[in-house]
């Protein structure tokens, strides 16, 4: 029988799964733990998380029960695992230093990285191991230190743990960072050109304009309900009572999607499981119809864009012979001929609107479907007009959502500039390296690349101190970039839990959770509705520390205190970031209670202006392009870039083209037959939560779930709940077997952020024991535009597992002495 591709819970199944959660999170035995908290007595306390608000019961300094905040219209079991954090068993409890590194210092036997025995040390001894080798390492220079950590990292509005660790180095002379994420690099890197901003970020046009003006509604390899359980402040999932709209109202809504995803079966929308990697052809099919069948609106094109004259040519085959025919696409997607001339005429006929999510930029020539997907709405011609055009952000953020009238919340901490203790000669390498091809630049000291229209130098890095982020997670092709870890002398983790990163690392600095410190967020990115006081529900476990608090010890040994703090506790600055938001308020007459009253409430809300409630996005564009241009050189959107042109990159030509990945389901020889499809996790944040007790609601058979095909399981004998092993020429997991129809055949889909467990570490080609996706993942860049993550540019084989198996141990405290 067949099983959901996707473990989505609905609200009474969600209580249920929490009170079972919570109850077996008071019962569970944590010797050792500091449980005393006179500074958080018994009873509720309103608290938040990136997965939702949540009132916690707590007990004698011990968090006992979990329930939603009355205020979250759709709350979703990962609030538990935000509490469970701080009781996971993969707890980093105190200050540990790798033995070999500790005996014989830096660069000591890297090869032992990730199964070497750990010892513990108290704070004094830690932080002195670490300013001595933050000084050997900024002697030689800052291009000898990088501190490019990614990651979401700290919750609140105090300052992102990494732009505090940039503070940090930039007091003492500098560090090579890292330039934008493995979410979106592709899309922020093309659209520049095409719209003169990134676009795929703030406000889009409203949902409530789409209700009333969209006929159809297109989610092309988008996953809002999905994708909206998180957020980067606290989520306000509302996408829910949209889609629960759209359905009343009966609108007609295709999903282009490998996966038959829950919206489109709450909008019982017609699912095309397009072959993955075959976006932009079936986009470029789709042109080829508006073009011979005269429905492209030439108007809009000529009013609003630039170059789409040379991309008609393109499209028709003049320059190189080949018509992008439906039948041309067809061939490569695998969607019928006829059913993309059908597209073609609907997206015209009607209002469309197109919503595209992230993940086809995150393949080989990844910056191509971005733009081909806005040129396409151009083609259609209904950009700025109301429920009409495209939106590239619907999936994150509840984006169609009205605002609050409300000040913004800022933050008072900055990474600053660097000071300038020594010169950075050219030579010496970039400041700043895409942040994708850390292991590019740790196998390559001292070698160029290109990367945006310009030719860089890769430097020569010593030491990386990472922090709210876990790269041995993020990063693609595990087994190389744990050939590359070795390069480092030194690898400083600061973390909550014992992540593949920290059990590879040298020092590890125990941090506290978001219950265990003091901060201050907001409700919905695009909404605004509301501030939440982040308050300490309990005092730090053992003897973990904020990350402010880490940040500032540190900063006395190495005699940059109180330059990086300014002499200001975690409370302080929280005072400051709300003190701002008043003002604001004052001034634009808006309630808000004083500082006392809101820390004592723990939320101050806003209302939301009808005027507020609907939004088109575009519409002043394109009611004056001439008074409201875009930010291009032209003031149009760029169908045609001149200044690409002129970069002369073969892998990112100056319009929207069909380029072959290196390898797909539509190669003529493939190795391997099945597509990776290493999604979003259905109930974590990338990697976070994986230590809690809600892996139990998605583990199969106790690791990671892969997703096939019935037929595909079939074939290889594979049935539900079996342990198979997924594998390549680049690496090997276990996983456990989810066989569904919701899922195309040649798919298989494998969840990204499972922690990597191998049997031996460092052993090349060690096989996971749990399911991380990226010992199979392809690390090439998208393009020397970009330099992104091929992520999904992914082929492999799976097998049911017969051998016997290891014990999954990445979640059990490692060695120590």
């Amino acid at each position: 029988m067949s099983q959901p591709a996707t473990h989505a819970l609905s609200r009474r199944r969600f209580l249920t799964a929490a009170s079972t959660l919570a109850a077996s999170s008071a019962l569970s035995p944590l010797f050792g733990i500091n449980l005393a908290s006179a500074a958080t007595p018994d009873g509720e306390i309103l608290s938040c998380s990136n997965f939702g608000a949540f009132w916690a019961k707590v007990q004698a300094g011990r968090v006992v029960g979990v329930r939603p905040w009355e205020g979250d219209p759709h709350p979703i079991a990962t609030i538990e695992g935000a509490v469970d954090l701080a009781y996971s068993p993969s707890r980093i409890r105190y200050p540990m230093v790798r033995r070999s590194w500790l005996e014989k210092g830096p660069g000591a036997e890297p090869e032992t990285r990730g199964r070497d025995d750990f010892v513990r040390v108290s704070w004094d001894k830690a932080l002195d191991l670490v300013a001595a080798e933050i000084k050997r390492c900024a002697a030689m220079g800052p291009w000898s230190i990088y501190t490019g950590s990614y990651g979401w990292g700290h919750f609140g509005r105090l300052f992102n743990s990494q732009t505090g660790l940039r503070r940090l180095f930039n007091l003492m002379g500098g560090s090579v960072g890292s330039s934008s994420n493995y979410s979106k690099a592709g899309l922020e890197a093309i659209m520049p050109y095409v719209l003169g901003q990134i676009d795929a970020e703030g406000p889009q046009t409203s949902h409530q304009t789409i209700l009333e003006n969209t006929d159809l509604i297109v989610f092309w390899a988008c996953d809002p309900l999905k994708d909206n359980h998180i957020s980067t402040n606290v989520p306000d999932h509302g996408e829910y009572g949209w889609f629960e709209a759209m359905k009343k109202a009966g609108k007609k809504a295709i999903f282009i999607d490998p996966i038959k995803t829950e919206g489109c079966k709450l909008l019982n929308g017609e699912w095309l499981p397009v072959r993955p990697h075959s976006d932009v052809a079936l986009a470029l099919g789709i042109a080829h119809v508006l073009i011979t069948e005269n429905l492209a609106d030439k108007k809009f094109l000529a009013d609003y864009t630039t170059g789409w004259e040379v991309f008609f040519d393109y499209v028709t085959g003049k320059p190189d012979g080949t018509p992008k025919t439906p039948e041309w696409a067809a061939e490569k997607t695998e969607i019928p001929a006829e059913t993309i001339r059908e597209l073609a005429r609907r997206f015209a006929k009607g209002r469309t609107m197109l919503v595209s999510g992230w993940t086809p930029q995150r393949q080989q020539h990844g910056e191509q479907f971005p733009w081909v997907f806005v040129t396409l709405a151009a083609m259609i011609g209904q950009i700025g007009l109301p429920g009409g055009g495209f939106s590239q952000r619907y999936h994150l953020d509840n984006a169609g959502a009205p605002q609050a009238d409300s000040p913004a919340l800022s933050t008072t901490m900055q990474a600053g500039k660097r000071k300038e203790t020594m010169p950075w000669p050219k030579e010496k390498g970039a400041e700043t390296i895409p942040v994708a091809r850390i292991v590019d630049m740790l196998m390559n000291p001292g070698k160029p690349y290109e990367h945006n229209g310009k030719t860089f130098i890769y430097p020569d890095v010593k030491m990386t101190y990472w922090v709210g982020g876990n790269p041995l997670h993020h990063h693609q092709d595990r087994n190389r970039q744990v050939a590359a870890w070795k390069k480092f002398d030194t690898v400083i983790v600061q973390d909550f839990q014992w992540t593949a990163s920290a059990r590879f690392a040298d020092i590890v600095l125990p941090a506290a959770t978001g219950l265990e410190r003091e901060d201050i967020e907001g409700l919905g990115v695009v909404t605004r509705k509301a501030y939440f006081a982040v308050r300490k529900v309990i005092e730090p476990l053992y003897e973990a520390k904020s990350d402010y608090v880490i940040f500032q010890m540190l900063a006395e040994k190495l005699g940059i205190e109180p330059e990086f703090s300014d002499g200001k506790t975690e409370l302080d600055r929280v005072k400051q970031v709300y003190a701002a938001a008043l003002e604001q308020a004052t001034a634009k007459k808006i309630p808000m209670p004083d500082f006392d009253a809101f820390w004592k409430a723990g939320i101050v809300e806003f209302a939301t202006p009808e005027k507020n409630v609907r939004r088109t996005k575009y519409a002043q564009f394109r009611e004056d392009p001439l008074l409201n241009p875009l930010p291009t050189p032209s003031g149009k959107i760029e169908i045609f870039s001149k200044t690409i042109a002129k970069f002369g990159y073969d892998d990112c030509p100056p319009h929207a083209t069909w380029l072959e990945p290196v390898e797909w389901l539509g190669a003529k020889e493939k190795k391997y037959p099945l597509h990776v499809n290493s999604n979003h996790p259905d109930y974590r944040l990338h990697s976070q939560l994986n230590g809690t007790k809600v892996r139990a609601i998605y583990a199969a058979a106790g690791r990671e779930p892969c997703t096939i095909n019935t037929r595909d399981a079939a074939a290889r004998g594979i049935k539900a709940g079996d342990v198979v092993r997924v594998f390549n020429d680049r690496g090997q997991c276990l996983a456990g077997a989810v066989v569904s129809d919701d899922i195309r055949p040649g798919v298989i889909q494998l969840q990204e952020g499972g922690w990597y467990d191998p049997v031996k570490a460092n052993e090349p080609n060690a096989l996971c024991k749990y399911g991380d996706v990226n010992v199979l993942t392809l690390d090439i860049p998208t393009s020397r535009l970009a330099m992104a993550t091929s992520a999904h540019t992914c082929m492999a084989d799976v097998e049911l597992f017969k051998g016997e198996l290891p014990k999954v141990s990445v979640f059990d405290q490692p060695k120590n002495g």
